[in-house]
């Protein structure tokens, strides 16, 4: 018997340092191609359900991939590293071994 995969929840709402983001899962995003998006200065990060480009909807690990890619911005961000959050393949890099490595653990 094997086990389904199971993903945290996406939370509505999150503190990185001294700002608070609210997080919002939305049918698609309105920039082309984007699965993900943050706003520091509004402290939103919104993350797509499907692409607006071909239409297809994103798996649940794509989704959670999306969220960890966003807050490993707002982090970097927070840390004023503005180099390394420049760096998309730095971000995706880590982020997808967060999302692994969070998906992975055992309680």
């Amino acid at each position: 018997m094997s086990k389904v995969k199971q993903h945290m929840p996406i939370p509505t709402k999150i503190r990185i340092g001294s700002k608070r983001y609210s997080i919002d899962v939305v049918e698609s995003l309105l920039q082309r191609g984007l699965m993900g998006n943050i706003r520091y200065e509004d402290q939103k990060i919104q993350i797509g359900k499907q692409s607006n480009k071909t239409g297809r909807m994103f798996s649940s690990s794509e989704i959670n991939e999306s969220f960890w890619h966003e807050l490993v911005h707002a982090i970097l961000y927070d840390m004023d590293e503005h180099r390394l959050n420049r760096n998309e393949a730095f971000v995706t890099a880590f982020s997808r071994r967060l999302s692994d490595a969070i998906d992975s653990a055992k309680f």
